[in-house]
């Protein structure tokens, strides 16, 4: 019924707008509702109905390419990564930093585990590009939703696969949520059976409060401004670059189309990544104190949406046994980690914090933080942030490891 991109973008704003605006009800009906359902899974799915009611042909709309995945995408990716306080992590203590780094190959390896074992099980669940599904997984539950949008267009992962794994990241991801916050309300039993020494913790709490109220301020229109500026400016920028370096790359070297290097868009996701992180070390990363990183995440859910408008919802339960893949992977995270962390006698707060900021990445991590404390909530947010920084190369990796598996 609607074709006009201008009619539907301006549906798409507004499905949005009424979300958050549900989501921020405190009290009554929706704030019930939204403890069950998480805002990120409306997103993606209402759009996805009115595909499938034919209300909108989200697949022959330019929505979402080249406007969304081309522009949007990487300008999320810079301001995601630009906000990432590299040495405030690394000052946080080398076990949580080990424990975030196990947690990435935790999940690395319970992709290749879960791959092989399903595949086992029931070889069909495994074939056509399953395996593009899992690294874009792979990039949500290592860095966030861009870090898995991006691994969607890199490997050219199919509506209907991406689709069902959205459905897995959500379900899977938020069971094992809960399960965490319902875990740190007894932490400190887990850690006096442990022996785990918690004066870490102590010494964050403080730091980070200081830290928070020292970078806070009322944005103005300027600040808007530069934002934009940065993010679209480094956007077309790695554009610019991506082409002739995709094109030398491919002409001298045997190993690029197989890295998927000789394509121009793997370069301007890596090419943002690496300028966002860089700008981290300059003043630029202040800017999140006027909301860089909201803006980033306001561009991120949008991409979200037009995603969603391109799914058939008919067809998303033609593999259902992508729901035990996500279950085996994340049991396999979860075995990984608890071991890493007795062997390191951590406080449970590295485990939750480290598992979270993966497997839920910068919007949910702080509230698991924040149940240990309120002042550790950044501790959530700068870790989830940083798998924005490492979330696409790792992932990447997994995509690579995972269609080698399948022979693709």
């Amino acid at each position: 019924m609607i074709h006009d991109d201008i009619v539907l973008f301006g549906l798409i704003a507004a499905t949005l707008g009424a979300v958050f605006w549900t989501s921020s009800r405190e009290t009554g009906a929706w704030a019930k509702f939204y403890d069950i359902v998480p805002p990120l899974l409306l997103c993606y799915f209402i759009p996805g109905i009115y595909n499938s009611l034919g209300l909108i042909d989200g697949e022959h709309s330019q929505l979402y390419s080249p406007i969304a995945s081309k522009v949007l995408l990487p300008a999320a990716l810079v301001l995601l990564t630009l906000t990432v306080d590299v040495k405030a992590v690394m000052n946080l203590g080398w076990k949580l930093i080990a424990m975030y780094f196990g947690t990435s190959v935790s999940v690395m390896l319970g992709a290749f585990v879960s791959f092989w074992l399903v595949g086992v099980l029931h070889h069909a669940a495994v074939e056509g590009d399953t395996w593009g599904g899992m690294a874009a997984l792979a990039g949500s539950w290592i860095g966030g939703g861009a870090n898995m949008v991006a691994m969607r267009e890199i490997f050219h992962v199919s509506p209907v696969t991406f689709g069902q794994f959205v459905v897995v990241d959500a379900g899977v991801g938020y069971v094992w949520m809960a399960i965490l916050i319902f875990l740190s309300n007894r932490a400190a039993a887990i850690d006096a059976r442990s022996g785990a020494d918690t004066r870490t913790v102590e010494d964050i709490k403080q730091r980070l409060s200081s830290y928070q109220q020292a970078h806070q301020r009322i944005a103005t229109l300027a600040d808007y401004m530069v934002i934009i500026g940065v993010a679209f400016g480094v956007v077309g920028l790695a554009h610019a670059l991506a082409a002739p370096l995709s094109a030398w790359f491919g002409a001298n070297f045997a190993w690029a189309k197989a890295m998927s290097l000789g394509e121009p868009f793997v370069w301007v996701v890596v090419l943002c990544t690496l300028i966002g992180i860089g700008l981290s070390f300059t003043r630029v990363r202040t800017l999140d104190g006027a909301g860089a990183s909201k803006i980033g995440t306001l561009l991120l859910y949008i991409l979200i949406a037009c995603i969603g408008m391109q799914m058939d919802l008919k067809a998303l339960m033609g593999n259902p046994w992508v729901m035990l893949i996500g279950v085996v992977w994340i049991g396999v995270h979860i075995v990984l980690l608890y071991a890493l962390g007795r062997v390191l006698k951590v406080p449970f707060f590295f485990f939750a914090v480290g598992s979270q900021s993966h497997i839920g990445g910068p919007a949910s991590a702080p509230v698991v933080a924040s149940v240990f404390h309120p002042a550790l909530a950044p501790v959530g947010a700068l870790l989830g942030t940083l798998g924005y920084a490492t979330g696409t190369a790792l992932a990447y990796l997994v995509g690579i490891g995972l269609r080698a598996m399948a022979g693709a």
